[in-house]
């Protein structure tokens, strides 16, 4: 996950972007930025200070790499680092760095190969959700779901998780003696709260070990059986689904797998909800900085391409859209992470922390933008009455 960054520049020795000339780059990255209204060693907060002239190079070398590289080296730094994504959201700066040679080459790649193939899944587990849980707890709050809050007539993040959660199991009608699956069952929270509360029977289905290691333990006691199974690989039939932010992982080219794959587990008259975050246009990869410092092989999906997967599969009940609410849940962990840094810092190198306040911001900047949502999405197969779906 932290591997793998770009190589540090001798102190004291030019660079080559250097040798080009400093004025050349402060102009051309000052016209890539004059459609956001934002400048260079401007004095409102969400202005860019330039404290390494690498900074220039390397954003317009490597694009949105270079630029997040950037931040976390602390060549350059701003006040508002929100404030300063949600405008490049709006302006589209981040299509001016697709056409860069990082970004061809990352669209190029992600259109030759499956990058979600069986091994490659794991590929996020290992560089991602494996890195610690002591440092994903230090965020998460007390309900360890590492996906947004409902932010609902209350400002705290642990009674906003708890509404999501609950919101959930009322949305799949949830009640004892159902089989639930949830796929992509992360730390087992979502797990433990359906059968504690609904007495419903939980398969929860996940890669990471760790994240296994410890769901199991959590959820112990209760009618929860947590497995190791791509989900291509799950057999059996379930009353029940869930799948919680973890679509952004499936790939665009594995779309209609994972569709074919949760009509034939879902039983006829069962209840399928997919939860986690859309964009509003299609792609084929995540932002090049996400992808390599955060998820890698990710892909955000669009509407069109998920309505296209389930057609003649799924009939669509419900979305459910309250990706404003994503703002405050990334909001509330980044000031968690920043409280329990002190500790933290003992066994994480600071570019850490400044890796998880960048992913943090940049996104919640985008979420400010509407440039994603966050939606519930309700399906069922053809022939099933109606659920209810809004509560």
């Amino acid at each position: 996950m932290f591997e793998g960054q770009a190589p540090r520049d001798e102190p004291g020795r030019a660079s080559r972007w250097d040798r080009l000339g400093g004025g050349l780059l402060t102009g051309l990255a000052s016209r890539i930025l004059a459609p956001a209204d934002v400048r260079l060693n401007g004095s409102r907060p969400w202005d860019i200070e330039v404290h390494d002239s690498r900074a220039l190079g390397r954003a317009l070398l490597h694009g949105s790499v270079g630029f997040g590289e950037g931040f976390v080296d602390g060549l350059w730094s701003t006040r508002d680092l929100e404030e300063l994504c949600r405008r490049l959201a709006l302006s589209a700066v981040d299509d001016t760095a697709r056409l860069l040679p990082a970004g061809l080459l990352l669209n190029l790649a992600s259109r030759v190969k499956n990058r979600q193939t069986h091994g490659r899944a794991l590929e996020v587990v290992r560089e991602h959700y494996d890195f610690g849980n002591d440092l994903f707890f230090a965020f998460l709050g007390r309900h360890k779901n590492y996906s947004c809050g409902y932010f609902d007539k209350t400002s705290d993040l642990d009674r906003a998780q708890e509404l999501k959660l609950d919101l959930i199991c009322r949305k799949l009608e949830l009640g004892p003696g159902q089989h639930l699956l949830d796929v992509g069952g992360g730390w087992g929270e979502f797990a433990r709260y359906a059968a504690a509360n609904y007495g419903v029977r939980v398969t929860s289905v996940n890669l990471s070990e760790r994240q296994m290691q410890f769901a199991r333990e959590h959820c112990r006691g209760l009618d929860v059986e947590v497995v190791r199974s791509d989900y291509r690989d799950i057999r059996g039939e379930f009353d029940k689904i869930a799948a919680i932010a973890m679509f952004t992982h499936v790939g665009y080219k594995n779309y209609p797998t994972f569709m074919r794959s949760m009509h034939r587990l879902l039983r006829p008259e069962g209840i399928f909800l997919m939860e986690g975050v859309w964009g509003n246009s299609s792609v084929t990869h995540i932002d090049g900085w996400m992808d390599k410092y955060i998820f890698p092989n990710a892909c955000i999906p669009s509407g069109a391409q998920t309505f296209a997967a389930l057609e003649g599969l799924f009939v669509t009940e419900d979305l459910h859209n309250f990706g404003p609410s994503y703002v405050e849940t990334l909001r509330a962990w980044n000031r968690n992470l920043t409280h329990a840094w002190p500790e933290l810092s003992h066994r994480y190198d600071e570019r850490v922390r400044r890796i998880f306040e960048f992913f943090f911001l940049l996104i919640s900047g985008f979420f400010r933008a509407r440039a994603l949502s966050n939606w519930h999405l309700v399906l069922t197969k053809s022939g099933r009455a109606q659920p209810h779906c809004r509560w």
